[in-house]
């Protein structure tokens, strides 16, 4: 039996140049199951993603699954893409099998912890407070170059990171530290600044809206002293008094400190994000 991908509806194209597409996933011409394709907008060589795959029950556990994803790596590779992305749901076991089986290597999880009150205190030693505008701006300065290199070193080609990084900036943080829904703290201890915490809102892939740490970081000189700790239950607390019951945040995967804090905070992965190059 053949396993083939037919076109399910027109290729779509957006004024930046993104590409979307539904194919069924069709044996012998019978569909059994479908997938969706696109690819990011940027500089450079596309990134494809496989936005969604699914086999109809009858038709599972047959190899449709992998046969499909090998063939929208060849659409893919025929739109130019040079890589591609897929997000798995973390309880997807049979999927994370299947992506890993065909080369798929995970770069970052998204994760989230449902909190309750009491908001846990901080240490006396330590004051968190709100970022003044000279810190911000010393932050600002460096933190677009921090996104795009984080994001580079982990297989994004480089152009497409900086583009994202810049994107995601005009997005976020419009009106600089005045933008509406987003606080900036710093740790202190002695005086001296140990670490920065920049948290929002957004929407989570389930629809909801939830408390989002956007990013958290501890001076290198001052890591492995409990400020990350500090900084997330301190995050917690913000999220507490603007009614929020749900937090979120991402993290690269070979950033095993900042997974395990998480993790001992009750954290849990909730979406795998991997990618393969498309040679």
């Amino acid at each position: 039996m053949t396993t083939t991908l037919r076109p399910a509806g027109p290729l779509q194209q957006s004024p930046d140049g993104a590409r979307s597409r539904v194919y069924d996933v069709c044996v012998n011409s019978r569909r059994v199951g479908a997938v969706e394709l696109g690819t990011l907008a940027g500089p450079g060589r596309p990134t494809g993603v496989i936005r969604s795959l699914g086999i109809d029950a009858p038709d599972r556990r047959r190899g449709r699954g992998t046969v499909a994803a090998l063939a929208a790596e060849e659409v893919l590779r025929g739109w130019g893409c040079g890589q591609v992305t897929v997000t798995v749901p973390a309880g997807a076991a049979v999927a994370r099998r299947m992506a890993t089986a065909l080369g798929y290597s995970e770069r970052s999880r998204s994760m989230a912890k449902d909190v309750a009150g009491p908001p846990a205190g901080v240490p006396g030693e330590v004051e968190v407070r709100a970022m003044t505008e000279e810190e911000f701006r010393e932050w600002e300065a460096g933190a677009t170059d921090r996104f795009a290199r984080g994001w580079a070193e982990r297989g994004m080609p480089v152009e497409q990171a900086r583009a994202k990084a810049e994107a995601s900036h005009r997005e976020y943080l419009a009106e600089g530290l005045a933008t509406e829904g987003v606080a900036f703290h710093v740790a202190v201890r002695d005086g001296a600044v140990a670490g920065h915490l920049w948290t929002g809102r957004t929407e989570l892939p389930t629809g909801e809206r939830a408390a989002y740490v956007y990013d958290i970081q501890v001076a290198e000189d001052q890591r492995g002293r409990g400020y990350g700790r500090v900084l997330m239950l301190f995050a917690e607390r913000i999220a507490l008094e603007a009614g929020e019951r749900r937090i979120g945040l991402h993290v690269f995967t070979d950033n095993t400190p900042a997974v395990r804090l998480y993790e001992s905070l009750g954290y849990r992965t909730t979406r795998v994000h991997s990618f393969k190059p498309l040679l």
